[in-house]
Order: C-alpha cells, then sequence, then structure tokens
C-alpha cells in the first residue's frame, strides 16, 4: 500500500435556495448542511455573490487517513445581483446549516409615496 492518500476531485454542490423580496430588499436561504461558520465564505465581488462551504471530515482527530471513499461537500453557489441591491449592509446569518443574507434595497430604489400638492 502507498504512503500517500490519494481522494478523487470531487465536483462542488450546488446548494437548494430560496429568495424572497419585499418592498425593503431581498432574503435569500440557503442550505448548507454540515458547514461551520469557519468554513463559510460568502462574497461580492462587483455585482457577483459567491458562497462557498465546506464540511470538514469526521475522523478521529489523532489519526491520519490512509484511505477513503467518503467525499464531503464542498459548497459553491454564485449571483448576479442587481444593481437596485446595496451590497455594502448584506447581513448574513447561519443557523442549523441554513444560511440567511438579507441584502436591502438601495434608497433610491424602495417605493415612496409621492405627496400630491392642491
Amino acid at each position: 500500500m502507498a504512503n500517500e492518500v490519494t481522494t478523487p476531485q470531487q465536483p462542488y454542490v450546488v446548494p437548494p435556495v430560496d429568495v424572497f423580496e419585499d418592498e425593503s430588499g431581498i432574503t435569500l436561504l440557503a442550505d448548507l448542511p454540515g458547514v461551520a461558520r469557519e468554513g463559510l465564505t460568502v462574497r461580492v465581488d462587483g455585482d457577483d455573490l459567491l458562497i462557498e462551504g465546506n464540511v470538514p471530515g469526521n475522523g478521529p482527530q489523532d489519526m491520519e487517513l490512509v484511505y477513503g471513499e467518503a467525499q464531503y461537500a464542498a459548497y459553491r453557489r454564485q449571483f448576479t445581483l442587481s444593481r437596485e441591491l446595496d451590497t455594502s449592509a448584506i447581513d448574513a446569518q447561519l443557523k442549523d446549516g441554513v444560511l440567511r443574507l438579507t441584502i436591502p434595497k438601495t434608497e433610491a430604489a424602495r417605493p415612496r409615496r409621492i405627496e400630491v400638492r392642491t
């Protein structure tokens, strides 16, 4: 048996998401089971939103893996955001394997009431 561990390159898993919208902005919910906050990256680059998450292996801490077939998920999802959204004010929360991103609309994109004078 060789001394090096080889594991096949695994593709990314595309996590399922739900996106909700109201007057104030959007809320995105992404299912990322097994991902801890330390293994999660949420990044905005221009109009692109990138979500990446890794699920660590569950092997014993004091042992070395010599052969492995179990695949651990590496999640990745990318979105192009509307310019009506204020990407500088994104709020991110991870709870019970669900990432919740709240992205407000810019002030100019929010509906407003126009006062009509007589």
